[in-house]
């Protein structure tokens, strides 16, 4: 018999390329917007995001270990000494929110989970200067049980401490926390610590494993 006193599964969804396009979609538009070539900025963020000990260009600034502005200007730099190209910004985020859809079928499957009595969360990596962007996309409010980014609590997906925070915070034992993410190492980094995940593609195939999940969790408990 399970812990009847928690939810019976915590589900946490990720933001950018869950409940946004992919973010390869996203990029394909920021440059285009920007008029810049999107495999020039990629080899000048691969050379900014170097000096920071990482491949992953969002660390430094969803950490954060440097402030946006300071990252760009970085960035700038590079484009201008490098790639002959000039690019000077203080944020992309208006840039990179502008025209940017919501994935209203995945609220939807959400909300679904939600009602069914699973405890559903966010769990993003997010820039500080973006936080008011995202937040006029989704009304957290009514859908959130709980909301979880790097920035405010000092750990980064796929690091142990930010799934361990996650299921304390929701109440619930790992194993009966589920990831949704479209990013393949975050899945294997909620697993490592006895997490179930799920890979995103779309709303409905990842809604149906969600709800295969649920109906095993409640078969668990009785």
């Amino acid at each position: 018999m399970s812990d009847t006193t928690s939810p019976p599964l915590a589900v946490w969804s990720d933001f950018g390329g869950v409940l946004t396009p992919p973010l390869g979609h996203t990029m394909k538009t920021f440059c285009a917007s920007m008029g810049l070539d999107q495999v020039v900025l990629g080899r000048a963020l691969a050379t900014v995001t170097a000096r920071y000990g990482t491949t992953d260009i969002m660390l430094p600034i969803d950490t954060p270990l440097v402030t946006e502005e300071e990252w760009l200007q970085e960035v700038g730099d590079v484009l201008e000494a490098e790639h002959g190209v000039h690019l000077r910004l203080t944020t992309m985020a208006d840039a990179w929110f502008d025209g940017r859809e919501t994935n209203h079928a995945w609220l939807a499957q959400l909300r679904k989970m939600r009602e069914r009595g699973a405890f559903v969360g966010m769990l993003s990596n997010m820039v500080p200067t973006w936080d008011p962007y995202w937040r006029r996309m989704i009304e957290p409010d009514g859908l959130w049980d709980d909301v979880l980014l790097s920035f405010e609590v000092g750990h980064r997906k796929p690091s142990p401490g930010m799934f361990e925070l996650a299921a304390r915070r929701a109440g619930v034992p790992a194993e009966r926390c589920v990831l949704v993410d479209d990013l393949p190492q975050n899945c294997a980094g909620a697993e490592a610590l006895g997490w179930q995940a799920v890979l995103f593609t779309d709303a409905e195939s990842a809604g149906d494993q969600l709800a295969s999940l649920w109906d095993e969790t409640r078969r668990k408990s009785v």
